[in-house]
């Protein structure tokens, strides 16, 4: 009896300290935990701090910039001087560009022939066939030359018309001064003598310009002037308008030649050129006398104005 209750004794005194064991290992455990997730906590913030410092799993390959955070570079100024500088224009230079001609090289020693037959056409008026002309020639050289100019018309089985030989000479790369004699034909009654001088040449924007004045034998003055142009629609497709008036200094009824401003015509005409030298062409023109040379036209039964289509060839030989 006395051994069990001896061993009851000692069970009984183990059972705190076993309890008391298990809850220091449960309190050891739960430290034991709460110290790993220190560690955790302190590792990741650790991790942290070197990845925003750049201590990644890659350290040691820097990252890319972003492409806004590159500074461009200024670019390199542009050279003030040529790579092969041109060197400067001397007097020498210059006269070996333009040097003086001799005698030898006179721009008139050779002799050219040219004839423009600028208007050869005809047309039909009401069943009457009419024909009107108009060319230029010369021949010389580059400075001096001699011209042939005529004009006229045949209609009505009547022909009348003027031919003038000049003396021209050169002034500039564009124009040159004419003066010579021109003689009127036709009917008795409009034969005349003139004295001429003009100009005639290039303007500027590739106008042809041609003003001439005329003193008569019988006191008469005319000023005649006439102006064209050339229009290239295609290489072989050229339309030319053509503005001409002519001014007297008085009445001369007999010829029906009214003072100030006379008549006044214009047209245009479109050329196909078939060779550099004959192109056919068909145009419109248009007349009108003005003051009282058209009172002597109405008064001779004659129309005031006329207006004509017509049909014709431009050559050059």
């Amino acid at each position: 009896m006395m051994k069990k209750l001896l061993l009851l004794g000692g069970i009984c005194s183990m059972l705190p300290a076993t309890a008391f064991a298990q809850h220091q290992g449960h309190e050891m455990h739960d430290m034991h935990g709460m110290k790993n997730m220190d560690s955790m906590a302190e590792k990741d913030a650790t991790e942290g701090d070197k990845t925003s410092k750049g201590d990644t799993p890659h350290a040691g390959h820097a990252m890319p910039a972003p492409q806004a955070a590159i500074a461009k570079a200024p670019p390199a100024p542009a050279p003030t001087e040529p790579k092969t500088p041109i060197p400067v224009l001397t007097d020498a230079d210059r006269a070996a560009a333009f040097p003086q001609l001799s005698a030898s090289h006179s721009h008139d020693m050779p002799m050219v022939t040219m004839v423009n037959i600028d208007r050869l056409e005809g047309w039909d008026d009401d069943g009457k066939l009419g024909l009107n002309w108009e060319l230029n020639s010369w021949t010389g050289g580059d400075i001096n030359r001699l011209w042939i100019r005529s004009s006229g018309e045949r209609e009505g089985g009547k022909t009348s018309g003027n031919v003038e030989l000049l003396y021209g000479r050169a002034k500039g790369a564009w124009w040159d001064i004419v003066g010579g004699i021109r003689q009127d034909f036709g009917p008795a009654d409009q034969d005349q003598t003139w004295a001429a001088l003009g100009i005639q040449g290039l303007a500027p924007y590739m106008f042809e310009l041609s003003a001439t004045a005329y003193v008569s034998t019988t006191g008469q003055f005319m000023a005649k002037a006439e102006a064209e142009y050339d229009l290239l629609l295609t290489n072989r497709l050229i339309l030319q308008p053509v503005v001409e008036m002519t001014a007297y200094g008085k009445n001369d009824g007999a010829r029906g030649q009214g003072s100030g401003l006379s008549s006044f015509e214009t047209g245009a005409r479109l050329r196909y050129r078939i060779t550099r030298s004959i192109a056919p062409y068909v145009g419109f023109s248009y007349e009108r006398a003005l003051g009282n040379s058209a009172d002597y036209r109405h008064l001779e039964g004659h129309n005031v104005s006329d207006s004509r289509i017509v049909f014709g060839i431009n050559s050059w030989f």
